[in-house]
């Protein structure tokens, strides 16, 4: 394992990384398709804005905002787990197929059972069955996971099972997308686009409940995953209990990357990436550095992701998983080419 650097270095990261996060944060609030000025926008923080200010900022980019900074953090800690966990470069919450899952449960709640029950669009019952779907999808594959992980020692036939549960899924999605009705369809096709918008604050207070317990969780198994870079023989032979470690990060990495899918629907190759990206910009592997590190990182990407899918003063919107890709694909790239010994860290 490469060394920390000193504190001191670290400490300033971290400080220069939390001073872009509010900068970034506050872009967010006053960049939008909607020009605001300003001072309406601050005023509207607390209550003393226009109408239209106060409508549009408390009630769509203050959401959105929140809802960056809790899913790109999600999503990117998730991410760590499962590098660190399959000690390769290119896993991520989709290895498992949790993001699948939570797409198979929409798919058979958009596809199906809502033109079966004549659930309309845009109603309460609609928005919260579609994110009970993905949790209950998410969570049956997660179940599948770790009864596999139970029974299986080698790490790598858990990783297989995931695949080609992911692959499996995949396949059911397309039998129902080729059966289904048009407008069903091109709901579904726009919730695998990614949207940060749709929250309300009690499902943002949701989303935080299960991202701060992921949170913790991964923090308390800093030792354990410093100890598994140096392989699982050098893990067990300094008392980690492999099985248990397995199926707490499998647990974990499913709970926070589950609740993410289900309510801002897939984020793309963000926790394949930001992991890496977090390694560079603090030149470390310790957990201790690299957990709240990926954290701030993931969350000031999505920050950036979601400024950037919006175009000012046109109405445009971009879907924020096509920005993104746009951004994790080459930092995928730059794996695969190992430059700078990015692909043989593990």
């Amino acid at each position: 394992m490469r060394g920390s650097g000193s504190r001191l270095s670290a400490g300033l990261i971290f400080l220069l990384l939390l001073m872009l996060l509010v900068l970034l944060f506050t872009l967010d609030l006053l960049l939008g398709s909607t020009q605001l000025e300003v001072r309406d926008v601050l005023l509207s923080l607390f209550g003393n804005g226009t109408e239209h200010g106060e409508i549009i900022v408390m009630q769509f980019r203050l959401p959105k905002a929140v809802t960056a900074i809790l899913a790109g953090a999600g999503m990117a800690v998730s991410g760590l787990l499962m590098q660190t966990l399959f000690r390769n470069p290119l896993a991520g919450p989709d290895v498992l197929g949790v993001s699948s899952g939570a797409g198979l449960g929409v798919a058979l709640t958009l596809l199906t059972l809502s033109p079966l029950l004549s659930i309309s669009p845009g109603s309460v019952l609609y928005g919260w069955s579609m994110i009970l779907a993905a949790w209950a999808g998410a969570g049956a594959v997660m179940v599948v996971i770790m009864t596999v992980a139970a029974r299986m020692r080698d790490i790598m036939s858990v990783l297989i099972v995931g695949l080609l549960l992911a692959s499996a899924i995949s396949s059911i999605v397309s039998l129902l997308q080729y059966f289904s009705n048009e407008t069903m369809l091109k709901t579904y096709v726009i919730w695998t686009m990614g949207n940060l918008g749709n929250l309300s604050y009690m499902q943002i207070r949701i989303l935080t409940l299960a991202v701060t317990a992921g949170s913790a969780m991964a923090l308390i198994m800093v030792k354990p995953l410093n100890a598994l870079l140096m392989g699982e023989t050098f893990s067990m032979s300094v008392g980690v209990n492999m099985q248990r470690t397995r199926i707490l990060l499998l647990a974990t990495a499913s709970i926070m990357a589950g609740s993410v899918t289900a309510f801002c629907g897939p984020i793309a190759f963000l926790g394949v990436a930001v992991p890496h990206i977090t390694r560079l910009v603090f030149s470390s592997n310790d957990h201790r550095i690299l957990m709240p590190g990926a954290a701030i990182c993931g969350a000031l990407i999505l920050l950036v992701s979601d400024i950037l899918s919006t175009l000012p003063g046109n109405g445009l919107m971009v879907p924020v998983n096509t920005v993104t890709s746009l951004i994790g694909i080459p930092v995928v790239l730059w794996i695969i080419a190992g430059k700078k010994g990015i692909g043989r860290r593990f």
